[in-house]
Parts: structure tokens; C-alpha cells; sequence
């Protein structure tokens, strides 16, 4: 599934007060990294933000639910995104009070990349 590059402008636009973003391609998706921060994910038309498991359970009481994709031996479900609630899609505030959430996992898994990297040199 490839993103729809209008949607991705639109997302742009919803998280500009965080900073330059700066994308890359994930499965078939686009990424979205602030710095080396991975916090969301588009597929098609569909938004995703990174959680860990408590900031899942918030994101699930505004209506979010799990990335999820069929494969040959069923459903995956990947907890680690969940779907931007819907009416953070039109307001900016909004999406940013979201984006800022999640910018706490984004930031923990990034320097733990990091720190993996520094380990194999």
C-alpha cells in the first residue's frame, strides 16, 4: 500500500510545531522521525502513531485501535502503533497533544537504537 502523498502533506501540516520531520519508507508505508525519533506511520490514507503499552491504553479510550494487516496464516497486530483518534485528524492541537505522547516511546525506542549500534562498533 503506498501513501497517498496529499495525506502526507496533511500530516505535515498537523505536526509542523514539533519541527522539520523528516520521512522514510517502512513496509510499504511512510515514516515520519523527528531527529532520529520514529512517531508515526502512514499507510494509504490511514495514520499511525508509535505507543508502548500504557500510552496505548490512552490512545484505546479516544477511539484508537491497533496497526494491523492480514497475512497468509491470519491477522498480524502490531501493538506498537495505533491509529491517530479520528478527531485529532482535522485539528491541529489536537494531533499535537497526540504527537507529543508519542514522541515519548518514538524517543525511548530511538535511543535504544542507538545505543545498539554503538554496542556492535
Amino acid at each position: 500500500m503506498s501513501t497517498d502523498p496529499e495525506f502526507l502533506a496533511h500530516a505535515r501540516d498537523l505536526f509542523a510545531g514539533l519541527g522539520p520531520i523528516r520521512t522514510g519508507r517502512l513496509f510499504g508505508g511512510t515514516a515520519l522521525y523527528i531527529d532520529d525519533a520514529m512517531f508515526a506511520v502512514i499507510f494509504g490514507d490511514a495514520l499511525f502513531m508509535k505507543v508502548n503499552k500504557s500510552l496505548a491504553a490512552e490512545y484505546a479510550n479516544a477511539g484508537s485501535e491497533p496497526f494491523q494487516y492480514d497475512t497468509k496464516s491470519g491477522v498480524r497486530v502490531i501493538p506498537g502503533l495505533v491509529s491517530m483518534p479520528e478527531s485529532a485528524l482535522d485539528d491541529p492541537d489536537e494531533a499535537m497533544f497526540w504527537a507529543g505522547k508519542s514522541m515519548v516511546p518514538a524517543q525511548k525506542a530511538a535511543t535504544k537504537r542507538t545505543k545498539a549500534k554503538q554496542a556492535r562498533k
